[in-house]
């Protein structure tokens, strides 16, 4: 079977990507930039079908395409951080919106009406959430207090509007915070391990700077995540959307404190102001029962273990 990830070298679509190949059933093409970083799939390198691709491109994406047609596609290429959001939100719409949006119209031109397409939504989406509305299920109103949010929400939605105006085969997941190795030093759990880290070698002063450690998340592992997303495109109902999540919250504080009991060296922690958000979500914690129920998907990773083979990637790195 042929399928498609976007986004192969990054954190998702590099476990992903050695999932598929391990189950030896999958002929599995990837779409990189010209400069992206292959670190993340140098040990699969030679088994993967890479593809340059600029997503924001239409024609560089019919075209391509045209050539693999795919029967499964896998669409986690984004600007994933909340944090850049801020910094660059029009660059963060356009490219979140605009790939995703030349994904269905190709799909729709071609008539490849068989694929089947996930879109990789995110928590975030669901933003300002109440006390009385936790955990938060799927039909939660969504009131995203960020750029990428909106972005992501937006994809969401164009998601729904073409399966339901053109019979594409799309099933869309909202997974909450994931995290372990290859997590990317813009996310709080993998930036708190690389400081940890650079301290213990004598890279950095023993200070580890911080921003809001209040706020609430519920993390999962992406090594469970990935085994989700293919759970979702073999068992859901097109369409339909599903919560992706473990269902218990920890604060960044108590995700920092963990991080600093597996630390070599005594640490201070120093809040950084730059690291504020203008908003920022209080509490995010899923309700996943939609989604496990209908595949018996259960996380397997323990928090703490996922922590630990952060920092130790870090460490390594």
């Amino acid at each position: 079977m042929k399928v498609l990830i976007t986004g192969t070298t990054g954190t998702a679509g590099s476990y992903l990507a050695e999932y598929l190949l391990k189950q030896g059933n999958y002929e599995v093409h990837g779409t990189l930039r010209w400069r992206s970083n292959k670190e993340n799939i140098a040990a699969i390198n030679k088994d993967l079908h890479l593809h340059e691709c600029e997503l924001r491109d239409p024609y560089a994406v019919i075209s391509l395409l045209k050539i693999i047609k795919p029967a499964r596609i896998y669409h986690l290429a984004s600007q994933s951080s909340v944090a850049a959001s801020w910094d660059s939100p029009r660059e963060t719409l356009i490219n979140n919106i605009t790939a995703q949006l030349n994904i269905f119209e190709s799909i729709r031109q071609l008539d490849l009406l068989d694929t089947r397409i996930h879109i990789a939504g995110s928590s975030e989406e669901y933003g300002l959430v109440y006390e009385n509305e936790l955990p938060v299920k799927e039909t939660n109103p969504l009131r995203p207090l960020s750029p990428y949010a909106v972005s992501k929400v937006t994809q969401d939605m164009l998601a729904y509007q073409y399966h339901k105006s053109y019979g594409l085969h799309i099933i869309r997941t909202r997974s909450f915070n994931h995290t372990g190795p290859r997590s990317g030093d813009i996310f709080v759990t993998s930036n708190y391990a690389k400081q940890i880290a650079e301290i213990e070698q004598g890279k950095r002063p023993p200070i580890i700077y911080v921003g809001n450690l209040e706020a609430k998340r519920d993390f999962i592992d992406i090594r469970d995540v990935i085994k989700a997303y293919v759970m979702a495109l073999e068992k859901c109902e097109p369409g339909d959307v599903y919560n992706i999540g473990s269902g218990t919250a920890y604060s960044i504080q108590q995700v920092l404190n963990i991080l600093l009991e597996l630390s070599r060296v005594n640490i201070q922690i120093k809040v950084d102001p730059n690291r504020i958000r203008p908003s920022d979500v209080p509490v995010l914690v899923s309700d996943s029962s939609k989604f496990i129920n209908k595949t018996g998907w259960r996380p397997e990773i323990p928090f703490k273990q996922s922590l630990y083979d952060l920092i130790e990637y870090w460490r390594e790195k």
